[in-house]
């Protein structure tokens, strides 16, 4: 279960995010990047960065902690900055945090040592999985801090979200974008990193980790009677897409082919 906390101190904003997220201090005086529920993505940006970046720990990548972060407006009374204090007046309630990595430098290929097929491979079947469009070259979503790669910034994943249709028929996207993921041409390995994590994702997990989504931001989405059954859409797509991983397996070795 992430921790839950509450904001203390806005200390500085992202502004290289398009969101504005913001480093802020919590009470239990350490320090988080936080992504707010009132910035424009709204609060589904939170819930793919939550699902998405809790199923990149399960398969053993780095991640830095994610938290809940509770938010009082009155915080952004002291702001001069009139958009950052909008955005706080509207982010009231439960925001997402995650840990902020000291010492960090974005991910550069050309610069570090050689990436290992075998995580190239991993990394790029997690991304088709979660349909991640933001990891390519132009926007890496990678920190390297003492020679350890973590992922960040998963906002941008499970777009389908944003357009709830067929459940099945989202779950079997062969994910077209992976053409464009920073790591494809190095990702040799799909098969053997299929056959690693599809057992480590099982009904259990899935299920504990849809739990974890606030009811306040599912409630915005008309399209279901409850938080609970938006949850169990969530569920069924996982389940599904799983199921036929296949399908983005096969897509991405015929982008990766197109490249050689």
């Amino acid at each position: 279960m992430l921790r839950r906390l509450n904001a203390t101190e806005y200390l500085v904003p992202l502004r290289e995010g398009g969101s504005l997220p913001a480093v802020m201090r919590a009470d239990d005086g350490q320090t988080y990047v936080i992504k707010f529920r009132g910035a424009g993505q709204g609060p589904k940006a939170l819930i793919a960065e939550l699902l998405s970046g809790e199923i990149a720990r399960k398969l053993g990548f780095n991640m830095p902690e994610l938290i809940f972060l509770n938010l009082d407006p009155v915080i952004g009374r002291s702001e001069p900055d009139a958009e950052i204090q909008d955005l706080l007046q509207a982010s009231a309630g439960l925001n997402l945090g995650m840990t902020f990595v000291e010492h960090a430098v974005a991910f550069n290929l050309p610069a570090m040592p050689k990436t290992d097929s075998k995580f190239a491979s991993e990394l790029v079947w997690l991304d088709a999985f979660v349909t991640n469009v933001d990891r390519t070259p132009r926007n890496v979503n990678m920190l390297v801090a003492d020679g350890t790669t973590w992922l960040i910034d998963h906002g941008a994943s499970l777009y389908f979200h944003h357009n709830w249709g067929d459940v099945q028929k989202q779950a079997e996207s062969k994910f077209q974008p992976v053409r464009d993921h920073v790591l494809l041409p190095m990702a040799n390995e799909l098969e053997a990193a299929d056959k690693h994590f599809r057992p480590q994702l099982t009904a259990a997990f899935f299920e504990a980790l849809v739990a974890e989504i606030p009811d306040a931001w599912l409630a915005l989405d008309e399209r279901f009677a409850s938080a609970d059954e938006n949850r169990q859409a969530y569920l069924a797509y996982f389940r599904h897409r799983l199921e036929k991983s296949y399908i983005f397996i096969e897509e991405a070795n015929r982008a990766r082919s197109s490249l050689l």
